[in-house]
Formats: structure tokens, sequence, C-alpha cells
């Protein structure tokens, strides 16, 4: 480590240079930030920072068995069955411990093997990540080193492609004027390039010989999450320089386009911003597991009262006239004890809890996960109906919690760019001077149009100019024509303004066919992209200057390149909702170019050109009314001494350390003022494909759809509208803030009268909307009702006074519609309807402005959309587009719905059969707790001879096909009535539950009763117990197909396999005995019981009575009591899927032959059930069924049996060629 010495040898005389460096080295570090000393790892020793090693593990060797039981035993049901466990374990148990320990183990073990191999992936991936070598100066040469030894302080070097270990203060750069390029999709999910440069005094430090003299102290804010913001200063040399996120590179960013950078390590490990914002996702439980909860807590009511009424049964049997039971003289067993029946009655209550401790379904909890686990990775993740074919984008379940919550959700809420619409922004028109150009129509024109009965005709120009992000058709402003315009000069400012005033990166050759833009937002590269077209062709930026290729500018025919010199950029954020620049011209005039939202120009223009601004409103209306997104622009001329005068505040607050942003704000404000206004652009963001279509489906599924965005709101209207959301026939409450009332008190400067004015405004305007409302509810044929209402109102409406009313209006809307809201408030609204109104909600969006409200509901689902991965990487689920919507909800959130409960009720169901039985003998054994099952048969119940077949219930039951479920979307309906997980469905399962345990005990010991045997002897308790066991274990897997819809060969194999299972087991079991035995008396039951007629016929005759129940009432309920789905089925009972020949053709033409062939071979109809006649697995119809859509599939051996067996014949399609 000489090389370490060398360098704070180097440095002693640098620590004299200030008192605030020595300071910094003895004292310990203030609140308020941190100091770090590069190159010198002794002197940050002392401030104890954090290392570079990252873990995200949940567990380590010595945590994982507590931390994992106790994650486990926080369940309700495994902390119940380990007080049995341990109750069993005492002498007042009738069983042994293995009856309840085996079970509970078993559980326990999968739980924690599963934890287990979870984590394990975490900490491979932890020990990849913290291994990966980087380059660190030691000495005066670069060592590569592992990330997890890095320390605050160290000098590293960062190839191109590398990843950032650290967070890093920016250097030096192999580029020129010390720059470099970075991609965050790490980060945030975004590709664009971003540029960073290093500060001017420090890009000589490129070398290791150079880079060992650097001598620096950087004082910086305390490590926080905060990925956009940092505050910091560079004291080299004498001089404290500031440091902006310019300056920052954070860890998990990728290098791009540089060979190399050079940098500094500031934060590291846990401390660095990535770390600090990976939080997880909101623990979400869904509805049905919490009803899932009330239920066992009903079943331990159902067992105190069982074991009370044993116990108080106990109590009144135990006498001493009873001789046989050796109770006459002094009793050892204070269980038995006639003298002290309250000790009796209390130790018998114990017992029988042990005894009955199998009416809790111990395997349920584990059996749901796995069979919601499945669910997601192989129908959720595999679906090609919900495959992007354009994005390679298939859906992703991110969590397995919230299956069944899909098939209850109720009320949407969304964003609209980008999960409407497609947040692919094209140039569509402008307003230059007072004039309108482009002649396009968007669809929003079209369908408002086609409502008012008029055809609007398109034409499009032959020789128009499109590409990516312009799609404008005017020949004025086309090839230079713009001279020819009244207002020439304007125009020119238009178009510099769109060239100079954004953050674009280019990328490639220097040629408008090839060069490609790298923008922060498709609405950047929009318009950079429009003023290439225009004329004025942005080609080349460094941190300094811009190039643009200007044509026409001086004159007709002149292509010209100029540069423009970057003094200062006033960068965009949602509080400005503006973005400025200031220029040098060659001419050396100073410029400054404004582009924002309308409302904050406006503010800021000077006196005078009143007509220009208020034709300029007029036509941005015309453009929000035509679901255009808009801007304006504005420009300055600066003089020289102005601009001295103000960029010396402007360097002051940018080397704040603190409250730099506010200040930084603050001095933008002196600039931006007595602006002139140029015009304004209109964006067209088209609706997504099939987003009309998906929410009309959705709506008449009985789910209301609630919009939530940040535009205006005539463009929110309009959007829609051309969603299907709104129409000419409903009612439209519109509580809007921008009324002349509310303007004029706005005017007078009072903020406290303002909010007093709006409030009672919107106080007065919910009472009348909603009186309104009540009226068109109580007349028979009314119109649907429909609510917009803007973020200054909702504010407001959101108050804890205005709530409840607000929360009425809405619920009566079939339709909700806010506009102009933040964040904050998308997620308020949400909240509002999950907990004012109990409704299950769906939250979808694309943006990180959306991930509140994706946190908000029950179900988050993120769009794989252009604005970042923010939004997935916060959801539940994600889809690649709003229309897959359908198929999420109406198909595997419906069908989940319906099995998990299904899964739910039949355990209840077996478990409570099973118990009863043991109920029943306890009324004939004197309450005394004797067991009528033997251990092992209680153990292995629930773990294997009953748990196969639910797996298969719960993963293959499907009452309709896909198709069906779609076309049919009222479907969804019985899932928000919540029809199949009720009480009433409990009492139903509980009365069969009730019947079948009295058949199961009362037929066996009534017709047991009498000699059997071939030796004239009784059966025994054994025998009786053993006989009843087998029929219960044959009814309960048997009733299982009962319960499906269609039944495939995998529920055969479960069904008779568990059967058979049951049977080796017995057989294996009743053969051996050895001297540790308690349950000797079963040795060879199952061999005498086989040797008699009367088994035979009670496995035979006792599971018909005891279904003959089920039979009756599913048949009664099919005739009279249908379910939807049972209309549907008989409906449809023989015709195939029709969805899939469509849907074989749409994917197959993005697909290569080969692909397609394997696609549309995946896609064939299978084998139908014969249950129901509804399609399921069976790969040897592939042939067969290829042969009939036209598609090659090779032959297999046993299609020429199995065709055989097909009696329906079908005309052959043509085959392709």
């Amino acid at each position: 480590m000489s090389g370490w010495d060398r360098i704070r040898s180097s440095r002693s005389s640098r620590s004299q240079s200030t008192g605030t460096v020595q300071l910094g080295r003895i004292q310990p570090q203030a609140p308020g930030h941190r100091s770090v000393y590069c190159n010198d790892r002794e002197a940050n020793a002392i401030a104890k920072f954090q290392g570079n090693s990252v873990s995200t593990t949940k567990y380590n060797v010595l945590t994982f068995l507590p931390k994992g039981l106790f994650e486990q035993f926080r369940r309700v049901a495994n902390l119940y069955f380990l007080m049995i466990s341990i109750l069993s374990s005492t002498p007042i148990s009738p069983v042994s411990p293995i009856t309840n320990v085996a079970p509970l183990s078993i559980v326990l073990f999968i739980s924690l093997v599963k934890e287990a191999f979870e984590d394990w992936k975490r900490f491979q991936n932890d020990l990849a990540i913290n291994n990966t070598l980087v380059d660190v100066l030691q000495g005066s040469k670069w060592e590569s080193v592992p990330w997890k030894k890095l320390q605050v302080g160290d000098i590293i070097r960062v190839k191109q492609d590398g990843i950032f270990p650290a967070d890093l203060l920016f250097l030096a750069s192999t580029n020129a004027d010390g720059v470099c390029y970075i991609e965050t999709s790490n980060l945030d999910g975004e590709t664009n390039l971003k540029i960073r440069k290093a500060l001017e005094k420090t890009w000589d430090y490129l070398t290791p010989e150079k880079a060992t003299e650097f001598a620096g102290e950087v004082q910086c804010e305390q490590p926080n999450n905060s990925l956009y913001t940092f505050t910091g200063n560079l004291i080299i040399e004498k001089q404290t320089l500031p440091v902006s996120p310019n300056q920052l590179l954070l860890r998990g960013c990728s290098l791009r386009n540089t060979e190399y950078i050079v940098g500094a390590v500031i934060y590291t490990g846990h401390e660095t911003k990535v770390m600090m914002n990976t939080m997880n996702v909101p623990s979400k439980r869904s509805t049905l597991e919490r009803k899932l909860d009330k239920l066992i807590l009903a079943l331990f009511a159902t067992l105190f009262a069982m074991c009370l009424v044993g116990a108080i049964g106990s109590g009144i049997f135990i006498n001493r006239e009873y001789y046989y039971l050796g109770l006459d003289g002094k009793v050892e067993d204070r269980q038995f004890d006639p003298s002290n029946r309250f000790v009796v009655m209390i130790l018998t209550m114990f017992t029988l809890i042990t005894l009955f401790s199998t009416i809790i379904p111990i395997s349920l909890y584990v059996s749901i996960e796995g069979i919601k686990f499945v669910q997601c990775m192989k129908f959720i993740n595999q679906d090609l109906n919900m495959y992007h074919v354009e994005t390679n984008t298939p859906a992703l379940a991110r969590t397995s919690n919230l299956n069944e919550e899909l098939g209850q959700v109720e009320y949407i809420f969304t964003d609209k760019t980008g999960t409407l619409t497609r947040n692919l922004m094209e140039f569509f028109k402008c307003s230059i001077g007072g004039e309108v150009y482009g002649t396009g129509i968007t669809e929003i024109e079209k369908g408002s149009a086609q409502r008012s009965g008029v055809q609007l005709e398109d034409h499009k120009l032959a020789n128009a100019a499109h590409e990516k992000g312009f799609n404008f058709e005017d020949v004025r402003l086309m090839l230079g024509a713009w001279r020819n315009e009244p207002n020439p000069d304007m125009c020119k400012e238009f178009f510099r303004c769109l060239a100079i005033c954004h953050t674009v990166l280019p990328e490639g050759e220097e040629s408008p066919e090839k060069i490609v833009y790298q923008a922060a937002s498709p609405d950047e590269a929009a318009l950079v992209t429009a003023a290439k077209n225009f004329g004025f062709f942005f080609y080349r930026r460094t941190p300094t200057m811009i190039y643009v290729r200007e044509s026409h500018a001086e004159k007709m025919g002149k292509v010209s390149d100029v540069q423009y010199e970057i003094l200062n950029v006033l960068e965009f954020n949602s509080v400005r909702k503006r973005q400025s620049v200031v220029c040098r011209f060659p001419d050396e005039r100073l410029v400054l170019y404004c582009k924002g939202a309308d409302s904050v120009i406006y503010e800021r223009l000077g006196e005078g050109n009143d007509d220009l601004k208020k034709v300029t409103r007029e036509h941005l209306e015309q453009f929000g009314s035509a679901g255009l997104r808009t801007l304006c622009l504005a420009y300055k001329n600066l003089s020289a001494d102005a601009y001295e005068s103000w960029n010396e505040k402007f360097i002051n607050a940018k080397s704040a350390l603190r409250d730099r942003e506010k200040k930084l704000d603050e001095v933008a404000e002196l600039i931006e003022q007595d602006l002139i206004l140029i015009g304004a652009t209109a964006i067209e963001d088209k609706l997504q494909e099939g987003v009309p279509d998906c929410i009309e489906t959705l709506s008449r599924a009985g789910i209301k759809i609630w919009v939530l965005t940040g535009d205006k709101m005539e463009t929110a209207i309009n959007i829609a509208y051309a969603c299907s959301l709104l129409n000419n026939d409903m009612k439209q409450f519109i509580i809007n803030s921008d009324t002349d009332e509310i303007r004029e008190v706005e005017d007078k400067g009072d903020p406290v009268e303002t909010a007093r004015f709006i409030e009672n405004s919107v106080k007065t305007q919910l009472k009348n909307c909603l009186e309104e409302a009540q009226k068109v509810l109580y007349t028979y044929s009314g119109p649907k009702l429909a609510l917009v209402i803007d973020g200054k109102c909702l504010m407001y409406a959101l108050d804890p006074s205005l709530r409840g009313m607000l929360l009425n209006l809405s619920m009566n809307c079939s339709s909700v519609v806010c506009c102009r809201v933040s964040p904050l408030q998308k997620a308020q609204v949400t909240s509002l309807v999950k907990k004012g109104a109990k409704k299950i909600t769906l939250s979808i969006g694309d943006g990180a402005n959306d991930v509140s409200m994706i946190q908000a509901a029950h179900v988050g689902v993120g769009i794989s959309g252009l604005e970042g991965m923010q939004a997935v990487m916060a959801s539940d689920f994600a889809i690649a587009q709003f229309r897959f919507l359908t198929d999420l909800l109406l198909v595997h959130g419906r069908w989940s719905y319906i099995r998990i409960s299904k899964v739910v009720l039949y355990f209840f169901y077996k478990n409570f059969t099973f118990t009863l039985t043991q109920l029943w003998f306890t009324f004939q054994d004197g309450f005394s707790g004797q067991r009528f099952y033997d251990d092992w048969y209680q153990a292995f119940y629930n773990v294997f001879f009953t748990s196969l077949p639910v797996l298969m219930l719960g993963l293959f039951d499907k009452d309709v096909s896909a198709s069906l479920s779609k076309k049919y979307p009222q479907l969804y309906m019985e899932g928000l009535r919540n029809v199949y997980f009720n009480w009433r469905m409990v009492a139903v399962y509980a009365f069969f539950s009730v019947y079948q345990s009295l058949i199961f005990y009362y037929f066996i010991i009534t017709a047991g009763s009498s000699p059997q045997t071939s030796s004239g002897k009784m059966f025994g308790l054994w025998d009786i117990s053993t006989m009843a066991f087998t029929c219960v274990v044959t009814t309960v897997n048997v009733r299982l197909l009962l319960s499906c819809n269609n039944i495939t060969r995998w529920h055969h194999i479960s069904v008779w396999g568990s059967i058979l299972a049951w049977f080796i087991f017995i057989f294996l079991y009743s053969g051996i005995t050895t001297k540790y035995d308690r349950q000797e008396n079963v040795f060879w039951s199952i061999y005498i019981l086989m040797s008699t007629s009367f088994f035979y016929l009670a496995i035979l005759v006792v599971p018909l009575v005891a279904l003959a129940g089920d039979f009756l009432y599913q048949g009664v309920q099919r005739w009279f009591y249908r379910y939807d789905y049972q209309i549907i089925q008989e409906m449809h009972r023989d015709e195939p899927d029709d969805n899939r020949n469509s849907r074989l053709l749409e994917v197959e033409s993005h697909l290569t032959p080969e692909q397609a062939r394997t696609y549309a071979i995946a896609q064939l109809p299978q084998q139908r059930s014969k249950h129901t006649g509804f399609a399921f697995d069976s790969p040897g119809y592939e042939s067969f069924f290829a042969a009939q859509v036209g598609v090659h599939a090779p032959q297999k051996a046993w299609d020429v049996a199995r065709r055989a067996s097909v009696k329906r014949s079908r005309s052959k399609k043509p085959q392709k060629s």
C-alpha cells in the first residue's frame, strides 16, 4: 500500500490550505453535509463511511431459521398448528405428536425451502455484483479490484459500456470538453442518452500519473434518495467550485459513446441513490385472502363449540355407576375422575382440541401459494394473447398474491398519455404569429364529426414529408415557402426556438436522413424533428455549443451552418412547467428562448400584442379540442449588461449548498419576464390500438373506468369521447375552476379569499350535481351519468368536509374524468374509492407520475411504454398495451377467482367432513377423547391422500374458453357480486360435509355391528375406522370431479392416483408392525377387510349414497338456478374456440416462417373434454387439427388410431402454398 502512503504525503501541504479542510479532517461529519477527501483513505476513515458491498437478501446464515420461522408463524393457521403440536406432546393428547408435527413440518419445510431458494437467487446476484471488477487508482497505476472493496474518496476509471459501481463525481473524460454520455435504463428504464459534463478545472486528471496529483475536497449533502438533485462544492487549489447533478454519475448507470471516464467515489453501497430508492412494493393482500382469514376464524369458533360440547358431555357422562369403566375407587388419571368434573371438562377440552385439529386445513396456504405461482408463471406470463409482437414484450406477473383480485375489480383508474394513447408524439399543427398551419385531421376530430353526423375528408398530400415524430401537412411552411408568409421573421424565430431550446442529443451521421435524436421525452424529439423538416437542422452538440444547418434563413436556397453558444439552460421541471435557453448568436446577439405550458408562458409575456395573444389562445383551445398536446413558444432579446448582472446571480445560486433548486428557480423568474410570444405547437398522441373496444368490453363487464390525467380539460374530454368513455347520450357534470367568477377573484391577488371562494364554489357545484344525479337515478330509463372535474376543484373536493359528497356523486357515475391532476391527487382519488367505497380498484399507468396511484390501488398494472420503467417496477402486473386488460381481467382474473374460490371451499369441505366423522365417534365413546383414526391416517390425509386433486382444480378448471369469456363480458359480474366465495357457499359445503360425514360414520358403524369376517368375528375399531377412512378418501376425491367444469387427464391422474396412494400406503403400513408402534391393532386390518364382500360393497355403495346429495343439488341448481356461465356452456357446447384462427393470423404475420409454424401448432384446437365439451391439452391431435386449418405439423404414430375415433367430419381448408 505504498502508493496510498505517497498520496497522503503528497497532500500534507494541502491539508493546511484552508481552515475548512483542516476542521473537516478532525471533526465528525456535520448533520447537514459530508466532506470527502479524494485520494486519501486515511482522512476518510475517521468518518467511517459505509463500504461498497451491497446485500438485497432477507436472511443470512444466522437469521434464516429464526426470521424464517417468525415469518411463517405470523400466519394464524401455522401458529395454531404449533400450539396443537405442543398439546399433542402432553399426556392429555389422544394422538401421537407425529400426527400434527409431521404435516406442520412438511408445510414449514416447503415454505422455508421456497424462501431459501428465492433468497439464494438474491444472494447469487449480490455476489456477482459485489465481485465485478473496476479500475482503481493505486499509486500511479490502475488496479482492478472488486466493487465491494471500493471506498469513499477512491479515484476510479470506468470504460465504455461499463456500469458505474458507486455514485461518482465526474472528473475527466476522453471526449472533448470533459463530456460523457450515460444511459440510465437500469435506474429508471429510460434508454435516452443523457449528457454529463465535468468541471473544467478537473479535465486534465485523465491519466493515472495526473490523477495521482488530484487532491480535492468534496463537501456535499448527506446521502438521500433523490435521483435528480445533488448539491455540493469541490474545493481544489483554494477554489470553491459548485457541483450539480451534471457532474454526478449514479451507480447502475452505463457509460456510452465514451472510451473511459475518471471519477471520485462520493457515495458507496447502500448510501448510493439507487440503493436508497430500492424500496419494496407495498405488501398487498387480496380481498379473498382477507375473507379466508374470516373463514379460518369461523372454523376456530366451530372448533371451540365442538370441543365445548364434548367437554360438557364428558363432565356429564363421567359417573361411578358405569362400573365397567373402573371408576369406583381412586382414579389416577384426573381426566376421568368423577369427583372433580370441572377438571375433567377442562382436560377433555384440550384433548378434543388436539383430536379435532384437522378442521383447520394446514396445507391450505402453501397449496394456494403454489397454485398462484404456477398461474402466474405458466398462464399469465406465457399468454400469447397478451404478447406484444412489435416490442417483443410479454405480460409479466410481478407478484402472485393478487391473481384472484383481478377477477373482482370494479373500478379502473387509468392515466391517459402512454396508457390510453401511444406516447408516440408527432408534430401535427402549429400557430405562428397568429396563423394556424397544418391541414391534418386527428382521430378525435373524426370521431367528434361522426357523432355530429358530419363526414370529414382527410386529404393526404402525395409529397408530404412523413417520418417518426413528424406528421405535418402544409405546403406554406415546407421547403422555404414560409418566406412568402406575412410573418417570415416570426417563422424564423419559431424554427430557431425548436432547434435550440432543448436538451436533445444527436447520434450517428450528421445528415438529415441518418441522424438519430436521443431525447428525454418523445415531445422533445418531435419538436427537434419538426425543426429539421422545416429547414433548421440541429446536427451537433457540445456542452457549450449547438450547431444548426439553416436552410433559406437569409435568402431562398441558401444553406448555412450556424453555431449558437449556449450560455445557460434553465431546465424544465414539474413546478416551472417551462424550459429556457440563453444563447449567443454569431453576431454576439443575446437571446432567451422559452417554451412551456400556455398558463405559465402567458403569465410572463410583456405588454402589447394583445391581438396575437388572444388569437393564439383561441388556437390553443382549438388544438386542445382536437386532442392535441400544446406548448407555447416565446423569446426575449437581452442586453449584455442585463445578462451579465443576471448571470452573476445565477452563478451564486448555482453554487449554493442549501436550497439550490429553490434559488435557481427564483433567479430564473428574474429573466423569464417580458417575453415576446412566437406561437404554439400542437403534437398528436394517437390512441393505442384497441383501446375503445377494450373500454367498451370492460364497461359491459360492469367495470367503471376513471381517467386521471394532467392534460387540459378539453383534451381529456375529447380523449374520453374517442375512447367511448363519454358520449352525447350521457348526462355530464362538469366541475371547473376556469370560470369568470373564479378568475375575477383570482385577479384580486388575495390567496385566502381565492381559496375560500373556490371551496364554496366547489361545494355548491357538488351539491347541485348530486341533487340532479339523484333525480336522474330515480327515473326509470334515465341517461348514464359522467363527471368531469379539474385538479384545482378536486383539491378542495378531496377535503374531508366535501369528500363524502364527491364520493357519492362519483359512485353514481358510469365514467369520471379528472384533468390537470397531480400524482398525489391521483393516489388520493384511488384511495378515496378504495377506502371510502370499499370497492376493489385497479390503477394502470406507464410513467413515474403514476407510481403513487399504482401503489395506492388494490392492484397496480404498469404499461411498459416509452416513459421509462418506473411504473412497471412499482406494479403488480405489467403489460405492453392497455387492450391486454381484457385478457388479464376477463380471462385470467376471472379464472383465478373461480379456481381459488373452489380450492378454498374444497379444502374447507374435505377437512370439515373428515373431522365430523371423529365428532360423531366422540358421541359414542363417552366423550373420552378416544381417537377414531390411526395417527398416520390423520397425518397424511391432507398431505398425500387429498392434496394433489385440489391442485389440479386450482390450475386447470375452466368453465368457458378465453374467447367466450371476452365475447360475454357480463360473466365477469359474478366476480363483482362475489358469487363463488360467500357465506352462502360456505353453508352449502358445510351442509354436505355434515350429510356425508353422517353417511360415512353411521352406515359403516351400523352395517359393521354384526359378524362379518370368515371366522364369524365382528369388525374391531381399527377395522371400522380403516373402512370409514377408505370411504372418506374415495368420496372427497371423486367429489372434486363434480366441482370441475372440465376434466382433463391431469384430473384423472390426481384423483385416482390419490386413491391408489392410500391403498398402497395401507397395504404396507398394516402389513408391518414393530414393538414401538402405538397402533398395533391396525396390523393386518386391510387384509382382513378385503377378505370380506362387505368391504367391497361398502366402498361402492357408501360413496354413491354420500354423493347422491351433491348430484341432486347440482342437478336442481343447473336446471332451475343456473349460473351465467352454465347458460353459455349450453349455448356453445359443441362449438370450438373461435378466437384461435384469427389470433394465429395476427401473430403469424410478424414472425419468421419457422416461428409462425411453431406458434400455429401451439394454437391448434386440442382434444375436447367429454365432461362439458370445452378444449384442453392433448398433443396427439396436433396433426389432425393442423390439417383442418392449413398448418403443416409432422405426423405422429398414435394419430392414425386417434383420428379414427373422431366422428364429426370437418371440411378441409385449402393448404397454404
